[in-house]
């Protein structure tokens, strides 16, 4: 199994499907449909049946029931696209074999370095085989780790007609990134009763929690003259929007939150005497207190407005997803099963809130309800992420055990 996951991981990671939430298409780059037929093939060829891929780039495919018992259908799910916080483009994966617990030299020329110092929890990978990247790009393990997961547990259920499992369905989601992976997930076709992400972190990773979140863009706008006649007429955005900043809570921001602390992130600052653009992301896992934060900043705007004109500023705010355990906890014994699969396996589960979000969060609304389970991954979205090939396996195991355990408790 461990070549067959290194082997197909590799391949993954170096098609570039970084998404981009300036594209209006479906998926938003061409990368991530090169990929989806990549996976099509590859469905297919392991002995997939109903492998199916639309024209937004959503892969879809079947294992068909082994046993005569009443087992609901369940789906796993991983996204095609990769983070556009750093470049994903000529990923050149590094595999480090049985990892002595010591720096790792990512670039040589350019000394970049994977070191237990920066990152305390790469000293509890020692003797693991590590794929890291070449420190010029992000891995892409998010989410492609969880692919190669999912196509390595298929194959091996395949090769092992003995474990008895119900129909299970697979799917790989463009842009995810963006918050768009379930925009145009077609639920009714693919007719499972529940799904798991494997879309997750370090090993035992068990989530069922989400943020709830919004996004907010403001444009502010100023008067722009020339600085030696400029009293009494200029109008300078940048310091407006630096005001609006100031008077948000300096501690609910996302470098001093944990745990199930919620956060404004200013992802975006840009502009000029005359305009100034900014991006914000809101999230809390309280619904009352996430409206609270939205309230905030609609009275901070308006309160701008009343001291320097309503065309000053404009505010456009829109709510991305909600906290998926309001969906889940009707029906926890879908996570109870990934807990005992794990826990089958020696693995110590960690359930813990998502401070994030997955195609699970807005999939749960729409009738779908999926939780998320771990790949191994760390340090995702930048040149410091790095997989555990041992933990990659592992999570395999984990999906089986999960269609294992569906199948012990059916009728």
């Amino acid at each position: 199994m461990k070549k067959e996951i290194i082997d197909r991981f590799t391949s993954y990671v170096k098609v570039d499907t970084q998404s981009n939430e300036e594209s209006l298409s479906c998926p938003s780059t061409p990368g991530q449909m090169t990929l989806a037929h990549m996976l099509v093939d590859e469905l297919k060829e392991i002995g997939m049946t109903d492998v199916t891929i639309d024209a937004n780039g959503y892969v879809m495919a079947t294992l068909p029931t082994n046993t005569t018992k009443n087992v609901p259908t369940i789906g796993f799910l991983a996204h095609i696209d990769t983070a556009t916080d750093f470049t994903g483009r000529n990923v050149m994966p590094k595999l480090v074999e049985n990892y002595d617990g010591k720096d790792i030299q990512l670039n040589e020329n350019l000394h970049i370095v994977l070191s237990p110092k920066d990152f305390p929890s790469l000293s509890s990978y020692k003797s693991h085989t590590l794929i890291t990247t070449d420190g010029t790009t992000l891995l892409g393990a998010d989410n492609k780790a969880g692919i190669a997961e999912i196509m390595t547990a298929m194959s091996y259920l395949i090769q092992h007609p003995e474990i008895k499992h119900g129909k299970i369905r697979v799917a790989f989601t463009p842009d995810e990134e963006i918050g768009r992976g379930p925009h145009k997930f077609d639920v009714v076709a693919f007719d499972a009763k529940y799904a798991y992400t494997v879309d997750g972190g370090p090993l035992g990773e068990l989530e069922y929690e989400s943020f709830n979140a919004a996004g907010a863009k403001i444009t502010v706008n100023g008067t722009n003259i020339h600085p030696g006649t400029a009293k009494g007429k200029m109008v300078n955005s940048m310091k407006i929007a630096m005001e609006l900043q100031s008077r948000l809570p300096a501690e609910q921001a996302p470098e001093l939150t944990e745990n199930y602390e919620g956060f404004y992130h200013l992802l975006s600052f840009q502009g000029d005497v005359e305009q100034t653009k900014l991006v914000y992301i809101i999230r809390d896992f309280d619904k009352g207190e996430f409206q609270a934060k939205k309230t905030m900043l609609e009275n901070i705007v308006n309160e701008l407005k009343e001291k320097y004109g309503h065309d000053s500023i404009l505010l456009e705010m829109t709510d991305q997803y909600y906290n998926m355990r309001e969906k889940i906890e009707p029906v926890k014994e879908i996570v109870d099963i990934a807990y005992e699969a794990m826990k089958n396996l020696n693995i110590e589960p960690n359930i813990s809130p998502i401070r994030g979000g997955t195609d699970g969060s807005q999939l749960s609304y729409m009738g779908l309800p999926t939780p998320n389970i771990f790949t191994g991954g760390e340090n995702f979205h930048g040149k410091y992420e790095f997989v555990s090939v041992d933990n990659m396996m592992k999570s395999v195991n984990v999906i089986v055990g999960i269609a294992e355990l569906f199948e012990e408790k059916a009728k």
